[in-house]
């Protein structure tokens, strides 16, 4: 790719999950003109220090990854820093952006904006059409606010500001806190330390039953940098000015058991799982109706069985000697 007509891009939260598998991705494909900052240089909720670095910077193209986020527990036990770091990092970045004439923006959301109840797979139009789920309220309503700045300031002011939904995410770079993390990376730390310390059991929370989708971060980087450059007459052609925003699932999805089954043989623990029914289960079914995405020309590649040995992989290269 020639360095000479390159957009300027900046990766807001580089250093997360999802952030750095943009980065990879962006670097694979031959994008050299990328723009980076920590968050102790750049504090995303504060908007005079946004202001600053977007005057400075003047990039081409943002992609939004910057989040705060975390599990059921997380969501539960931190509601108020959940809605209101969020709301502070969208609206500044989103608005500081179109002052120094941003023209491009990708806004990473979540599948939680559904209602609890949504028929299943879950369509865009299913946005706020029922009541959420309790247990991340806080944070998906943070996430439609963002949604619909994006649409807002594209009727206004005439930018190209799009929006896409991940299913729920794992892979390189997780996030292995015990408490604060997602299911994944947590069930692949609880199942590495029972082998390795040699019980007999694993707990996970709530029933088992629920069903929920997987999709790998490095598809959803792929997915990122498909629509941020999609022709927008096309994206315009599969959205509307008031429902722009675009699902990104992996197109099936799988048992909270057979989940855990499927991390233990990964972790190779030969123990017995159990579940603890007294924890909440959240939502019965979470699957995204990604038929959108596809018809555009991106499907996700990589399936769970590959996808879970890459994370434990990972875990072990890089976070296996984790103590909190």
């Amino acid at each position: 790719m020639s360095n000479i007509n390159q957009p300027r891009i900046f990766v807001a939260g580089h250093n997360g999950m999802v952030g750095s598998a943009i980065m990879r991705e962006l670097i694979k494909q031959g994008f050299t003109k990328i723009i980076t900052r920590t968050h102790d240089l750049l504090d995303l909720t504060d908007q005079k220090t946004v202001r600053d670095f977007f005057e400075l910077e003047k990039p081409d193209q943002v992609y939004m990854a910057a989040a705060k986020v975390g599990g059921i527990y997380a969501n539960k036990t931190y509601p108020a820093e959940f809605i209101y770091d969020n709301l502070l990092v969208q609206a500044n970045l989103i608005n500081e952006a179109y002052r120094v004439g941003v023209k491009k923006i990708l806004f990473l959301g979540s599948s939680c904006i559904y209602p609890k109840l949504a028929k299943q797979p879950m369509r865009e139009d299913a946005l706020l059409t029922g009541a959420l789920e309790s247990t991340n309220e806080p944070y998906a309503i943070a996430k439609i606010v963002g949604i619909k700045l994006c649409e807002s300031y594209n009727r206004q002011y005439g930018v190209d500001y799009r929006s896409i939904m991940p299913t729920n995410l794992y892979g390189i770079g997780d996030n292995y806190h015990l408490e604060n993390s997602h299911v994944i990376p947590g069930l692949i730390r609880r199942f590495h330390e029972a082998k390795i310390n040699n019980l007999s059991e694993v707990l996970v929370w709530g029933t088992g039953k629920p069903r929920r989708e997987f999709l790998f971060v490095d598809d959803m980087a792929k997915a990122s940098i498909y629509v941020m450059n999609l022709d927008k007459a096309i994206y315009e052609q599969y959205t509307k000015p008031m429902l722009s925003h675009i699902n990104v699932g992996f197109g099936s999805d799988i048992s909270i058991k057979l989940l855990a089954t499927s991390i233990a043989k990964t972790v190779n623990f030969g123990g017995q799982i159990k579940f603890d029914e007294s924890m909440p289960d959240g939502t019965d079914q979470k699957l995204l109706d990604s038929s959108c995405i596809n018809n555009l020309g991106w499907r996700a590649e990589i399936d769970l069985e590959e996808g879970l040995a890459i994370a434990y992989q990972d875990f072990l290269n890089n976070f296996v000697n984790i103590r909190k």
